[in-house]
């Protein structure tokens, strides 16, 4: 280490970061268009985040979760890497938490790898759907705290949870 001295000129404030946290697009992709990426990419540029992240649920997770059968989990990501090259976009992430997994990941469990990894605040891009499932559980109410909801479409009948924290999301369906 070096005890040499830096000098700043009188009066220098370094430049404030307008960017700020991370949106984490938590899906199946089985069924997201690349509009719906191009959205949800154009509400990261335009509310001046710092990261998107894309999280792609193994079919463990999916499977315990919705029931659903979904194609392969590096075929989905593959998909979603050649959007991103495409797109030439370098301020999104895909995460691989899942994969290094390999099984069932709980959502509370992703949330904190992503609240430890990623800058603050924390958005989570959810579907109407999986934010009702979320809201079922019963750590929802410890996360629903330290994160906000962006919902890709409003569910016909929302959970009594998301009615009680009706503050802590929005609809993006109308942006």
């Amino acid at each position: 280490m070096s005890d040499m001295v830096q000098k700043m000129p009188f009066g220098y404030e370094p430049p404030v970061d307008e960017r700020k946290g991370t949106i984490v697009y938590y899906d199946s992709f089985e069924h997201t268009t690349d509009r719906e990426l191009d959205l949800a990419a154009s509400i990261a540029k335009e509310r001046s985040f710092r990261k998107l992240v894309l999280y792609p649920l193994h079919e463990q997770s999916i499977k315990r979760m919705t029931k659903e059968e979904v194609k392969p989990f590096y075929k989905r990501e593959d998909r979603l890497h050649l959007w991103k090259q495409e797109r030439g976009a370098a301020d999104v992430v895909v995460e691989r938490l899942e994969i290094k997994r390999k099984k069932y990941t709980p959502i509370d469990s992703a949330l904190r790898h992503l609240a430890e990894t990623y800058p603050k605040p924390l958005f989570l891009l959810v579907t109407g759907e999986l934010a009702n499932l979320f809201a079922s559980y019963s750590s929802f109410d410890e996360w629903i705290v330290k994160i906000r909801l962006l919902l890709s479409e409003e569910p016909p009948s929302l959970h009594p949870k998301l009615i009680a924290n009706k503050h802590r999301w929005e609809s993006i369906v109308n942006k």
